[in-house]
């Protein structure tokens, strides 16, 4: 089993926007965080066996939010 770093965001519709860093284009969406979470086990299944290279995941750090001005 392998674990992936999952970032889960709402967009100005309200869907939530689940994407996976470690995987380039490997993102869904859905109604609710559970759906979300659903889709998103499916869609790194799909990306995993697409890409046919081995991936290997990231240490998780943290998130920081950052200001532009401009």
């Amino acid at each position: 089993m392998t674990e992936f770093n999952v970032v889960i965001e709402k967009d100005e519709d309200g869907f939530f926007v689940a994407s996976v860093p470690e995987i380039q284009g490997c993102y869904t969406q859905g109604k609710t965080i559970q759906e979300v979470l659903e889709r998103i086990k499916e869609a790194i299944e799909v990306c995993l066996e697409a890409d046919g290279e081995d991936i290997r995941p990231m240490k998780f750090v943290g998130i920081q939010k950052v200001e532009i001005i401009g």
